[in-house]
């Protein structure tokens, strides 16, 4: 079955760096898309990021994460990545990795990992 298993997560001061981690199975993994998804404490899932299937040379960004997110994917590993740098307090949240099987539509996700960015 579909398995999507994230890591990474943790609490930060503001300005630091996490490095998030989906290891996936049960699927042809170069063959989807795949995205991340938060859920900020009291408010609604927010689309982060998307890469493509295959080679992931076409990535989106939500603006409030452009420049300082990073996503990227290793398809000989089954693994999408989501590099966070100069995070902020409003990045508070519970990251999903999730496979995405067209634009902004998921059919699997993971089951999450708590990012706390606080001083």
């Amino acid at each position: 079955q579909v398995q999507l298993v994230e890591s990474g997560g943790g609490s930060v001061r503001p300005g630091g760096s996490l490095r998030l981690s989906c290891t996936a199975s049960g699927f042809t993994f170069g063959s989807y898309g795949l995205a991340w998804v938060r859920r900020p404490p009291g408010k609604e899932f927010e689309w982060v990021s998307t890469i493509n299937a295959g080679a992931g040379d076409i990535i989106v960004y939500h603006d409030s994460v452009r420049g300082r997110f990073t996503i990227s994917r290793d398809n000989a590993r089954n693994t999408l990545y989501l590099e966070m740098n100069s995070l902020k307090p409003e990045d508070t949240a519970v990251y999903y990795c999730v496979r995405e099987v067209n634009w902004l539509t998921f059919d699997y996700w993971g089951q999450g990992t708590q990012v706390y960015v606080s001083s």
